[in-house]
């Protein structure tokens, strides 16, 4: 094993796991927004609505990450001819888009967890179904889905290494050229794999905390 490497190259870890870093909180920041409008398209009154939420959730989840990224990657600039689109743009609309139908049936499970009693208590009360929803039942929906969303974070971390193939400079695709610089095969990766594994524990330990002090607040 030789990592004497490390000394001239620690920098292009560094900078991929910053990038990669940047890719998963956009995917779980904006998978979070077009999650929660899914989830209600999803549970419209109306049958095309439903049925386009559906057909979309059932899209993402049954194709495979990186024929998705492919389809964004090649379908973006067609879409905004004329504009130059940043790779990294790219990549974080196809992650994000991607964790918007998982965060969706995630919420979906969480709002279907909480009791009926509560909607109809705060209908008795005045409030209307949408004040309902985003005041009563979506705070403790919240509290339920809180470690699958953290499981969806890890999950972008992760998942953000195959944007590489479409050329954006996150971990794993520093990593490849660490390796043609050095023609070393395994010690690159092996660096690689450990930095991943420091950002996904110190996050799921984050997460840990965070879930804590929430049933902490709740027995108060």
């Amino acid at each position: 094993m030789n990592f004497s490497f490390l000394g001239d190259y620690y920098q292009f870890f560094l900078t991929g796991a910053y990038i990669t870093i940047i890719l998963a909180v956009i995917a779980v920041i904006l998978g979070s927004i077009f999650g929660v409008a899914l989830t209600f398209l999803r549970r419209s009154s109306i049958y095309i609505i439903r049925l386009i939420g559906d057909i979309y959730v059932e899209f993402i989840r049954g194709t495979p990450l990186l024929a998705q990224i492919y389809i964004i990657y090649i379908g973006v600039p067609l879409l905004f001819a004329g504009y130059d689109i940043p790779d990294l743009a790219v990549g974080a609309i196809a992650l994000s888009l991607n964790a918007a139908a998982y965060i969706s049936e995630t919420i979906r499970s969480g709002i279907e967890a909480v009791s009926r009693g509560q909607m109809e208590a705060a209908r008795s009360l005045g409030m209307n179904q949408r004040q309902a929803m985003f005041d009563i039942i979506l705070p403790q929906a919240f509290k339920n889905i809180l470690p699958a969303l953290g499981n969806q974070f890890i999950g972008s971390i992760k998942d953000s290494s195959i944007v590489s193939i479409i050329g954006i400079a996150e971990l794993m695709y520093k990593t490849t050229i660490v390796r043609g610089n050095t023609a070393l095969g395994l010690e690159p990766i092996l660096v690689a794999s450990l930095g991943y594994l420091v950002m996904t524990f110190t996050l799921s330990r984050i997460l840990g905390v965070v879930e804590r002090r929430l049933k902490t607040s709740d027995r108060r």
